[in-house]
Formats: structure tokens, C-alpha cells, sequence
């Protein structure tokens, strides 16, 4: 399934970006186990709190095109240096914000756009442009699985640290934990990038990329179902320890299901990047979809206990950030890889208005109605509509592999 990366140097390409996902990963998507603590040490509300967690979740795609283009234009290196810096001192400064502004500045933009700077679009796009075109597929399954997997080892780590040194505490520990990025930047940035094959594309210029995709009614239908799942993935980060604590339950569920999720996602992210070398892309993102609409209903059916959100944590981690693979591939299929880090940033960045509305909303629907029933409602018509919208999008067939001599 994997025959691809064994070839010398794409393994290694491969763990490194894996490994830079894992630490800014699990640090971005461990800060909702932090809002309970906030709030009870700052007294500023549920509702300033989500709305600071929302700006992150719309900075972190915001920067992505940006962090894409400019990896694209100068190199992956020094964009991915600040950027673990940025996140770092945006972690470290947090404790020192008593203001629902500090909050926005600190969690909302500092450590949010560190992050971002550091994901998906720039690792991909620097991986793919070092690894032959039969790796990509599967090596981005596997980049993403390190995201999944810093999930795994982050969340429960940091609710430790919250019980044992406190927030504050925590969240420098998470500043610590950033840095040791830097070392593996600096050894995935000296890896020599593969010559470019030709594209038509690539000689258009920046611009014209841009304005050629937006034009592209398949792109445009890709960015539909990435909002969706953006705004999915956003409420369940932040609010799924608020769900947690409405049922009564103990704060070590949320964080064992945010862990749950991960370690899932690690085998779903994958298998994802099994199945773009074997099936269309867009088809894979309908199942992704269409199965989180029937997990969602069968959470709303299940009672209330530690073992159901552990069950429900496990099927939906399977796609949670499984997504990013099929559609990074549909997006190099469809206009090449010169631009592939500022054209998947974009799509990113649909998706993270998706997060900040799954975000904001969830705060709000809390503060409105007492619980998040309408959240999970809009969740699920969101899912059915994305499995839709992926439908029509123009992908050719793939071809079959060459049987063995």
C-alpha cells in the first residue's frame, strides 16, 4: 500500500513533514481543552472565549494561501521558521492576557497564525515538490496521520498539565513543545526539492493561477464541502469539552476523546492516502460526508455515557482531518503543482470559515438555548450537503495500476 515511500529519501521527506504537523497539530487542536480554565480564571465568559477561539479558527486558514505563496515564491524555510516561532510566543504570551483583546491577539492570531503558517498547504506543498509524483498520494496520507497523532499525544498530555500546573502552566509547557519543531524545519528544509515537471500552468504567474482556479466550477464545489468540514471540525474542538460537562461527565472524556480522534484519524488519514492512488478523490470526500451524517444521528440517539463518546470519538476521528489528502490531490490534479501550496491554502481557508462559524455559533448556541442540540442539527445538513456538492466536480478516472511482470 505504501511500496512508494520506500524509495531513498521519500520515507524521510515524509516523517519530517509528518513530524512538524504533529507538534503545531496537536498544539492548535488541544487549546479547546483550555476554555473551561479560562473562563474560570478570567471571569470574561463563555461566549469572548469562543468568539477568541473562532478568530483562530478563521486566522489559521487565512494565512494559509498567504504562508502557500510565499513558501512558493522564496522557499518553505523561512516561512516555516517564523511560524514556529510565532506559535510558540503566542502560546507563551497567553497566560499574560487578562481581556477578552489579549485573548484575540494571543490565541486568535499569534498562536493560531503560527500554526497555520506551519500546516498543511506549506508541508504538503514542500513534500510534493521533493518526493516523485507516485509518492504524493500516500505521502500525504501519512503528513496528515502526524497531524492526527500530535491530537493523540497532545490532548491528553496537556489536560495532565492542566490538573498538575495549571493553566497557565500548561500553556507555557505547549510553548516548550513548539520549538522542538525547529529541528526537524531545518532538516526537512535541506532536503533538495525535485525539478519541476511542466505545467501550461506554471508559467502564468501568481495572479492568473489564482484567478483562473476561482474561476473553475470544480474548485469553487471543492471549497463548498472543505467549509462544511471545517465547520465540523471547529465546534467539535472547542466545544466537545462543553458537551462533555452538560452531561455530567468527568473532564478526562473530552480530552480521551479528543486522543480517541486522533489515534482514529492516524488510520484514517492513511487509508485516504491509500485510496486517492486508487479511487477519484471527490468520491472519497462523498463517503467521508455522507458517514458523518449517520454518526452524528447515532450520537443523538446513544445515552449519554464515557463509553459513547469514546464510540462516537472512534468512528468520526476515522474522517476528521482525513479530508485534506483527497482534496490537496483533487486540487493537484486539477491545475498542477507550481502553485499547489497557494491554491490549497485557499481551500483552506474556506475551510476555516467553516471553523469559525462552527466555533462562534457553538458559543453562542450554548449562551442562547443551554446546550448545542441546534449545532448538531446544522452539522448534519452541512454533511449531507457536502457529500452532494462533491459529486459533480470534474476528475478523471484513475487508471489502473500496471500488473507485475
Amino acid at each position: 500500500m505504501f511500496r512508494s515511500l520506500r524509495a531513498p529519501g521519500v520515507l524521510l521527506t515524509t516523517l519530517l513533514a509528518a513530524g512538524i504537523l504533529a507538534i503545531t497539530m496537536g498544539t492548535r487542536q488541544s487549546l479547546g481543552l483550555f476554555v473551561s480554565p479560562l473562563n474560570s480564571a478570567t471571569g470574561l465568559g463563555i461566549a469572548t472565549i469562543s468568539f477568541a477561539m473562532a478568530i483562530g479558527q478563521l486566522s489559521w486558514g487565512a494565512v494559509q494561501p498567504l504562508a502557500g505563496a510565499v513558501a512558493d515564491r522564496y522557499g518553505a524555510r523561512p516561512v516555516l521558521f517564523a511560524a514556529v516561532l510565532l506559535l510558540a510566543l503566542g502560546c507563551a504570551v497567553t497566560p499574560f492576557m487578562a481581556s477578552g483583546f489579549g485573548l484575540v491577539v494571543a490565541i486568535g492570531l499569534m498562536t493560531q497564525l503560527g500554526a497555520g503558517a506551519a500546516s498543511f498547504s506549506v508541508l504538503i506543498g514542500a513534500a510534493a515538490r521533493r518526493l516523485p509524483a507516485e509518492a504524493r498520494g500516500s505521502a500525504s496520507g501519512v503528513i496528515n496521520a502526524g497531524g492526527s497523532f500530535g491530537q493523540f499525544v497532545f490532548a491528553p498530555l496537556v489536560q495532565k498539565l492542566i490538573h498538575t500546573a495549571g493553566w497557565a502552566g500548561a500553556m507555557g509547557a505547549l510553548a516548550a513543545m513548539a520549538l522542538a519543531a525547529l529541528p526537524l524545519v531545518g532538516r526537512l528544509t535541506r532536503q533538495p526539492a525535485a525539478a519541476p515537471a511542466h505545467h501550461p500552468e506554471a508559467d502564468l504567474g501568481l495572479m492568473r493561477a489564482i484567478r483562473n482556479a476561482m474561476a473553475d466550477r470544480s474548485y469553487l464545489l471543492l471549497h463548498l464541502g472543505f467549509f462544511t468540514c471545517g465547520f465540523h471540525i471547529a465546534f467539535l474542538v472547542t466545544h466537545l469539552p462543553g458537551e462533555v460537562n452538560l452531561c455530567g461527565l468527568p473532564p478526562e472524556v473530552a480530552s480521551g476523546s479528543l486522543a480517541i480522534i486522533g489515534l482514529a484519524n492516524i488510520l484514517g488519514s492513511l487509508y485516504a492516502g491509500a485510496c486517492v492512488s486508487r479511487y477519484r478523490s471527490k468520491h472519497v470526500l462523498a463517503a467521508m460526508y455522507a458517514s458523518r451524517v449517520a454518526l452524528i444521528g447515532a450520537y443523538l440517539l446513544m445515552p449519554s455515557s464515557a463509553l459513547g463518546f469514546y464510540v462516537f470519538a472512534a468512528g468520526l476521528g476515522f474522517t476528521w482531518l482525513a479530508t485534506v489528502p483527497p482534496t490537496a490531490s483533487l486540487v493537484g490534479k486539477l491545475f498542477g503543482l507550481r502553485y499547489l501550496g497557494t491554491l490549497f491554502g485557499l481551500t483552506l481557508l474556506s475551510h476555516q470559515v467553516g471553523g469559525f462559524l462552527g466555533a462562534w455559533l457553538g458559543g453562542l448556541a450554548l449562551v442562547e438555548f443551554g446546550n448545542y442540540s441546534w449545532m448538531w442539527y446544522a452539522d448534519m445538513a452541512l454533511a449531507a450537503m457536502a457529500a452532494l456538492v462533491n459529486l459533480p466536480i470534474r476528475e478523471a478516472r484513475v487508471a489502473p495500476a500496471p500488473a507485475a511482470a
